[in-house]
């Protein structure tokens, strides 16, 4: 009787470990599955100065496209409207200046804006460059053809920053090796590399906070 208490003692010691390792197999898989469904693009406000100098040294090279998404949506929010309904709120105004003052401290000189013909996207090309840009009815319905449009207009050794929306942002990581990205923030900015052959690496994500920290530089 008593080998037998002692059998079925070893029995569920043995058991209860398979079972331990069997749930930090499962958890280990549940947390990398999660890590790789959600991967985006580096934080480039996090990535610390040697990213940083990567993009920037790019960008004087006229190497760099930006797909900026609008400022804060005013439909969408209970802040004070800059303007139309559909249109970007007073905040988001304040915050895209911030963006543009950033780009503007890197150099435009050697530099296109595009814009989505939208308002949200008019008035937050405005705030960041204090004029209008060019409108291209490619940046608002974006789709399959993004990631070729993109390259198309990219014009050698000149940057191009693109006012755009989160489904084409979205649309443009699908297209580049970032399927389950999280959704573009209010003012982030997608920067990608595209040399003069044409090839193309996605640099990463700056948020619109982020320029505040390099204005102040």
């Amino acid at each position: 009787m008593q080998l037998t208490a002692v059998y079925k003692q070893r029995r569920t010691l043995r058991l209860g470990k398979l079972l331990t390792v069997i749930g930090a197999v499962v958890a280990t898989a549940l947390v990398s599955g999660f890590v790789w469904v959600t991967r985006s693009p580096i934080d480039l406000g996090q990535a610390g100065k040697t990213a940083m100098a990567d993009w920037t040294r790019a960008w004087q090279a006229g190497e760099v496209v930006a797909l900026v998404r609008h400022a804060e949506r005013c439909d969408r929010s209970d802040n004070i409207c800059l303007g139309p309904g559909d249109g970007i709120t007073q905040a988001g105004n304040e915050s895209a200046a911030q963006v543009g003052k950033g780009f503007v401290s890197l150099g435009m000189q050697q530099a296109q804006v595009f814009t989505s013909p939208l308002t949200r996207t008019v008035q937050t090309a405005r705030a960041m460059f204090g004029q209008d840009a060019t409108a291209q009815t490619w940046l608002e319905s974006c789709g399959p053809s993004l990631r070729n449009d993109v390259v198309a207009h990219k014009v050698a050794q000149h940057n191009l920053v693109l006012v755009t929306h989160s489904g084409c942002i979205s649309d443009f990581e699908k297209q580049t090796g970032f399927p389950h990205a999280v959704v573009a923030d209010y003012g982030s900015t997608l920067f990608v590399r595209i040399d003069d052959k044409g090839q193309l690496k996605v640099l990463g994500i700056l948020n619109a906070e982020a320029w505040s920290q390099l204005n102040s530089d």
